[in-house]
């Protein structure tokens, strides 16, 4: 299936990590005024305003909340590490439940020091621990699998195949994925495993951002939809060809676009996000 070019911006959504230098009023403000009708907040962009204040902010600049990043990090080597993963997973729940965000996207984590088996036991028993309280909140959870290359310590889910296991196994309308082209445009099974997705009800979120080729950083140096290899046209089409009738969230972190002005760069990724999504 292949997917038509975008002509409007009523899908797009920007991450607050994209123009991080910016608070989050002033994000607001700026992808209102560029015509961005959805918003994912991190964090950290709380703390200025909090997050009932952040998120009337958000909502009278005419922005849909479309999540809260991030929480996770399940996978720990004593009873005080996993005390402190779910009472910060508990946190999180408060927080998108004061900011008005339907999902929270998990990033799951992993421990250097234990085995990926391990982890991903851990990670899914930690979902299931916190599962109740997300539900009483009517928060979802959005596993986001992450590139191989983030295996060692931020995540060891990192194929969207395991990701849908992980929503079997804990088998509730509150679990689900958010496919993020960055960590997934490799995997031979993407397709398959993405059908599969939205076939159970699964898909969440789809984020998007390009793969710099050569790379220079492993974290911080993802590019604009059109400056890499990720076919990301194609994989919307799967999304879509899935069921998914959500928000395109462009979320790029990138040390050379945060060090300069963000409103060109805002723009650039209004363009980009015409031309190549």
């Amino acid at each position: 299936m292949s997917a038509s070019a975008i002509t409007d911006l009523s899908r797009l959504c920007v991450h607050t990590a994209t123009t991080k230098p910016w608070s989050l009023s002033i994000a607001a403000r700026e992808y209102a005024r560029a015509g961005i009708k959805g918003i994912t907040v991190w964090r950290d962009a709380l703390a200025a305003l909090g997050p009932k204040e952040s998120g009337n902010v958000c909502r009278a600049e005419g922005l849909e909340i479309v999540s809260l990043c991030r929480g996770g990090f399940f996978p720990h080597v004593d009873q005080a590490g996993k005390t402190a993963a779910l009472d910060d997973n508990r946190r999180a729940i408060d927080e998108a439940a004061a900011l008005g965000a339907p999902l929270i996207v998990l990033v799951c984590g992993a421990h250097p020091s234990l085995s990926l088996e391990t982890s991903r036991k851990q990670i899914v028993e930690g979902i299931a621990e916190v599962l109740p309280y997300a539900h009483e909140r009517g928060i979802k959870l959005g596993i986001e699998p992450l590139h191989p290359m983030y295996a060692g310590d931020r995540s060891a889910v990192n194929t969207l195949r395991q990701a849908n296991d992980m929503c079997d196994a804990l088998k509730s309308p509150y679990v689900g994925v958010a496919l993020d082209v960055y960590h997934l445009w490799w995997d031979p099974e993407l397709r398959e495993q993405t059908l599969r997705c939205g076939k159970s009800g699964y898909l969440f979120a789809f984020h998007v951002c390009d793969w710099r080729t050569p790379t220079r950083d492993l974290l911080l140096d993802r590019a604009i939809m059109g400056d890499g290899c990720i076919n990301i046209p194609e994989i919307r089409g799967w999304v879509e060809e899935a069921g998914f009738k959500g928000f395109n969230e462009v979320e790029i972190f990138s040390t050379e676009y945060w060090s300069g002005d963000q409103s060109p760069y805002l723009q650039k990724i209004v363009d980009a996000y015409r031309k190549h999504v």
